[in-house]
């Protein structure tokens, strides 16, 4: 067993031993790339530590004993692990290599030298397990103490809570886990940050992209910065474009002591191109031939010292796409097509729902045939394989509900309950919105792991998610999200309930609605504390409530109930009162165990609605103050241009872009036939001007604004509008969170507005929060 090797005899088959990151580097050092050089600790060193301390026993026993989805109690455990693992005596054996290791790279370089420690955890029998961006780093370390110290440090990060809740949620037994340590020579870059051999997307797959900043890489990879952007093309080894951005602080070695500092660039040189064009060409053709000895696109980390560029790290871009089969004679005929409304591939064997009493015969694995879906059919969408409709667009009921349980889902087909029949097979692609006959073959794109949630990028804007199945809670929980967003109440009472509340009054049975509606609420509450949970209150439309057991006899029918008794103007009418009442008692039944529970009014259409609203929950003893926000839906015209009237009412607005542009643009959000003419755009400069009008006048009230809606991952730009107004948070369904933190990410690289220095707000009123860690995420 060796406790110490060096780069030199390493290779990419050698991951048990040194983990993926010194696999990486020893295989390139034998290539002859620019590798600084270095050694590794290995795993067996790590093994051979807590083994022969005695203390592995006790490790694996906290790890296995703890409750990993009880935030407070897994950071208190982990804690307690890192004390252990760096309390124990170091073996002299182990101590002595690496300080022997350390002297001979010393002796190469001529001088003791600094040197950079990172972790590369490796996992014995489980070559399906990552760990990226899990352990820990330590830059700029010098001495022989100093390493031994960074070393046990980086042992002791393999149990922070983020490693621990991974493993656990991944089955991965804690006792195979192992780590080793990279020791390199510190390069002290002038210029550093990120290479991409292929844009990272998969649009141009021959582009080459290199990100660039002054001083060490850690600030473009941990986006402190706004780095250069030098895009090439592979093929003809030419520089297409370069974006140069304004550096003013950088991160490099601290001159008085160990570790590394941030200091301002002088303003002289901030505006200047970081990486001359000589040296962009030359890392390209680097980049390229690094790409040709793995045979697949990489993400490589790179710096620039005293006119040397060197590679610091290189492994697989994990963000492309896999190809789709493009033409539909490829692989089946194409019965029909429709809006591609939440992506992914589902066959299986049709059932056709034209009334509630079909829903029984939709069994786990069906395909869900219906002209248009409501919320009394959640439960039959949950077992379903894919969902296809004749009506809708892509903000419809189906489209909604089917991203937020991840289910593929074909809208606006026009004639598919006529196409098909029940007992007939067929394949659906909700990402290219074809409807196959048969069980035909279609590639998916790569499904989410927990490593793509783990390395989702940080950013300053909050991103929250929607949710209205509360069964959902405990899959989505794990998700890099600041909190809930987007409750749907009447997901719950349609699916909890399912009666209607006028008709348990009547019938004397007004505790079943409050018990039931609670218990649904704190499901969510639950799986999200201390984050907070954002209910809407009930947006039934009344052909909606009319489906409710009972409800036709309390519902009047409308031409178009969209624009009609919904929302706010129900809460006060004398006919619904005594309903929303129960609705607020229910909230505050949950509340009395769940504090992170806000209440958000929807479809307000005049500031009289919200007093009056507000009147009632405070007549209920739900009132505004320290641990209980109150927003409205931003969904009507009449909020923009009264919203510093309609915010001295409330602690914070959500836009609602669909509603927003149905009523801005005069277009019907559920027609497919606009749907396909393009006319329902969340861009249309109206609808823009909307929303920054309902953003500015919100804060001048010191009031916050979300957004909910599809509009920020369908469309970067439309990100990019929104961090450039300044919006303090956005909320998304599950399906589009990875997608929106990363062009969230990349709008405010680019400079675009985001909350008041210090980073994260809760939402509701500016007003700062302690920062809580859930997934490596601060909220």
């Amino acid at each position: 067993m060796q406790n110490v090797v060096w780069f030199k005899s390493i290779h990419k088959e050698d991951v048990p031993t040194v983990g993926g990151k010194g696999a990486n580097l020893g295989e390139m050092a034998n290539a002859n790339f620019p590798i600084p050089p270095g050694f590794i600790a290995t795993a067996q060193a790590y093994f051979s530590y807590v083994n022969r301390t005695g203390i592995q026993r006790q490790i694996i026993k906290m790890a296995d004993s703890v409750d990993v989805d009880n935030t407070a109690e897994l950071q208190a455990t982990a804690r307690k692990i890192q004390e252990t693992i760096v309390g124990a005596p170091m073996l002299q054996d182990i101590a002595e290599d690496i300080k022997e290791a350390y002297a001979e790279l010393c002796k190469q370089e001529g001088k003791q030298v600094y040197v950079a420690v990172r972790s590369s955890a490796t996992a014995e029998d489980l070559p399906q397990a990552s760990f990226a961006g899990q352990q820990a780093t330590f830059l700029d370390i010098q001495g022989e103490m100093e390493l031994i110290k960074a070393v046990r440090r980086c042992w002791a990060s393999l149990y922070t809570p983020r490693a621990i809740f991974y493993r656990v949620k991944q089955g991965f037994p804690h006792e195979k886990v192992g780590i080793a340590v990279v020791v390199q020579k510190m390069v002290k870059s002038e210029v550093a940050g990120v290479m991409f051999t292929s844009e990272p997307t998969g649009q141009r797959p021959n582009d080459l992209i290199i990100e660039g900043a002054y001083g060490l890489g850690e600030a473009v990879v941990g986006g402190e910065v706004t780095p250069d952007t030098y895009v090439i093309d592979k093929k003809r080894d030419e520089i297409k474009s370069k974006k140069i951005s304004t550096q003013k602080i950088m991160i490099t070695r601290n001159e008085r002591g160990l570790g590394v500092i941030t200091v301002q660039v002088p303003p002289i040189r901030q505006s200047l191109q970081k990486l001359p064009d000589s040296k962009i060409t030359e890392l390209a053709a680097i980049g390229k031939k690094i790409e040709a000895h793995y045979g697949a696109p990489q993400d490589i980390e790179w710096g620039l010292e005293a006119g040397k560029l060197y590679i610091l790290q290189s492994r697989a871009i994990t963000t492309l796409k896999m190809k789709k089969k493009a033409e539909a004679e490829a692989i089946g005929e194409a019965l029909t097509r429709g809006l591609g409304a939440s992506p992914g591939v589902g066959s299986g064997i049709v059932k056709i729902v034209h009334s509630m009493g079909d829903l029984p015969k939709v069994q786990k694995g069906d395909i869900l045939v219906t002209e248009m879906t409501n919320p009394d059919m959640v439960p039959a969408m949950q077992r379903a394989a894919a969902i296809v409709t004749d009506e809708g667009g892509i903000t419809c009921h189906a489209a909604i509900v089917s991203r937020e349980l991840g289910i593929p889902c074909v809208v606006g087909t026009g004639d598919i309950t006529t196409r098909v029949r029940d007992g007939d097979k067929i394949t659906v692609d909700a990402s290219n919105g074809i409807v196959y006959k048969g069980i035909v073959g279609v590639e998916e794109e790569k499904a989410v792991t927990p490593e793509d949630l783990a390395n989702a990028p940080k950013t300053k804007t909050h991103i929250y998610m929607n949710l209205g199945v509360p069964e959902m809670a405990s899959k989505y929980k794990i998700y890099p999200v600041d909190g809930i967003g987007l409750m749907r109440e009447e997901f719950i009472i349609a699916t909890y309930v399912k009666e209607h509340p006028l008709k348990l009054i009547r019938e004397g049975r007004q505790q079943v609605f409050i018990d039931k509606l609670c218990s649904g609420i704190s499901e969510v509450a639950k799986a999200f504390y201390p984050r907070p949970v954002v209910l809407r209150t009930s947006d039934f439309k009344t052909n909606e409530y009319r489906d409710l057991e009972g409800g036709e006899e309390f519902e009047p029918e409308e031409d178009n109930p969209m624009i009609g008794w919904r929302g706010a103007s129900r809460y006060h009418h004398p006919n619904y009162k005594p309903a929303f009442r129960l609705e607020i008692q229910a909230i505050k039944k949950a509340r009395e165990q769940w504090k992170n529970i806000w209440v958000m009014i929807p479809f307000v259409r005049t500031v009289k609605e919200i007093q009056e609203v507000e009147k009632i929950m405070r007549e209920e003893g739900l009132e505004r103050g320290h641990d209980f926000k109150l927003w409205m839906m931003a969904e009507v015209p009449s909020n923009a241009f009264l919203a510093e009237e309609f915010a001295e009412y409330v602690d914070g607005f959500s836009i609602g872009s669909n509603d927003l542009t149905q009523l801005v643009l005069g277009v019907d959000r559920d027609s497919e036939i606009l749907g396909k003419m393009g006319l329902f755009d969340e861009r249309n400069a109206a609808v823009k001007k909307a929303i920054k009008m309902i953003i500015d006048g919100a804060h001048k009230k010191g009031k916050t604004v979300s957004l909910c809606g599809q509009a920020p991952s369908n469309y970067p730009d439309f990100a990019e509008f929104l961090v450039e107004c300044g919006i303090d948070s956005m909320s998304l369904n599950p399906d589009a969170v990875l997608k929106t933190r990363k062009i969230v990410a990349e709008a405010e690289k680019k400079g675009g507005g985001q909350p008041a220095e210090g980073g994260s707000y809760a939402a509701g009123t500016l007003e700062k929060k302690p920062h809580i860690s859930i997934l490596g995420f601060k909220i």
